[in-house]
């Protein structure tokens, strides 16, 4: 268990304390942005690595001890937060946005805020905070705690992370993109700043992430040994 709460303070602190931070201008500064991004990302695949691989032996701990157990009722709950996750996440993933990296250009776009942006400037750290506490749901021991919370805190930090740096680097440019849109999902559109149109999104996008949810359904026994279904 001590390996696994390592590799996850581990993880959650290097996006904390350096990226999004002024460290991260500090570092980009002194050895270049390209060998920043090199390092950072050599740095997260190992964390994310070794947290993956504290998992099962966590699990196997026999100190391990589960707080609340899934039942039907948070099994069909999970299932529901899934479809959604799969859905903020796949056309998060192919969406222009400027919040990724090196993707800051497609704020000098006239139409930069359409589809997926008018629900959240951040559909993909949202979609993994879903998956993250969905997993938290119908999973109670303190393995499932570490790793799944561990993510949640980062993903939503996340969100306000990129946001700052953003700001810092692009200022007024970056005002007006935030202006039109909302970190929280659709908080924009509540406010009346923004419509939902479910055809920008792309009806592909839509159709490929419910496949991938349906495929995940599926191959989920097989590949952790556990059915998501009630």
């Amino acid at each position: 268990m001590s390996t696994l709460i390592v590799a996850a303070l581990a993880f959650v602190l290097l996006h904390l304390l350096v990226s999004g931070t002024r460290l991260r201008d500090t570092l980009t500064g002194t050895i270049g942005t390209n060998a920043y991004m090199g390092l950072f990302s050599l740095a997260s695949l190992g964390l994310i690595v070794f947290l993956v691989m504290s998992y099962p032996l966590a699990k196997a701990d026999p100190i391990d001890h589960a707080y609340w157990t899934s039942t039907p009722a948070t099994k069909m709950v999970q299932l529901g937060l899934m479809l959604v996750s799969f859905l903020l996440v796949v056309p998060g993933l192919t969406t222009p946005n400027p919040t990724s990296v090196r993707q800051e250009a497609t704020l000098d776009r006239p139409d930069v805020v359409k589809g997926m942006l008018r629900i959240s400037r951040h559909p993909f750290l949202w979609g993994v905070a879903l998956w993250a506490a969905g997993h938290l749901l119908v999973n109670g021991d303190r393995a499932a705690i570490v790793l799944f919370g561990s993510l949640l805190v980062l993903a939503v930090s996340g969100t306000f992370s990129i946001d700052a740096k953003r700001k810092r680097a692009l200022g007024a440019t970056w005002d007006g993109f935030a202006a039109q849109t909302s970190n929280i999902p659709f908080a924009a559109i509540a406010s009346g700043r923004q419509s939902l149109k479910l055809g920008e999104i792309g009806w592909w996008r839509i159709a490929l992430a419910v496949a991938l949810w349906g495929g995940t359904l599926f191959l989920h026994p097989i590949a952790f040994g556990v059915s998501p279904l009630p």
